[in-house]
């Protein structure tokens, strides 16, 4: 299984709106890729490893797919489409992870 991870950095005068990402982004990512996208999940970020430490990551999706193949195939024809939305939700420049799941 693969794991296709957007991680947005906590910076300190950052903009993310959960809210839109939630209800307007997120809906459309997986609609877009369709039965492609086994599974979908946000985190928000609130704290980090030690007490009182700031979240590395103010928020991460994570996608998931059988395969890189079918992450591929789903997710480039609609790369642009998912990218001109982003400055609806944020200026943070997102990390991108392709994970392998391990048994």
């Amino acid at each position: 299984m693969i794991k296709a991870s957007v991680m947005y950095p906590n910076n300190p005068n950052a903009r993310f709106d959960m809210k839109y990402y939630l209800h307007t982004h997120m809906p459309m990512v997986t609609n877009a890729l369709g039965a492609a996208c086994l599974k979908a999940e946000v985190e928000k970020g609130v704290a980090g490893g030690t007490p009182g430490a700031e979240a590395p990551f103010v928020a991460i999706a994570n996608l998931y797919f059988d395969s890189l193949e079918s992450f591929q195939q789903a997710f480039a024809p609609n790369a642009k489409k998912f990218a001109e939305d982003i400055p609806n939700y944020t200026d943070i420049n997102a990390q991108v992870q392709i994970s392998e799941i391990q048994d």
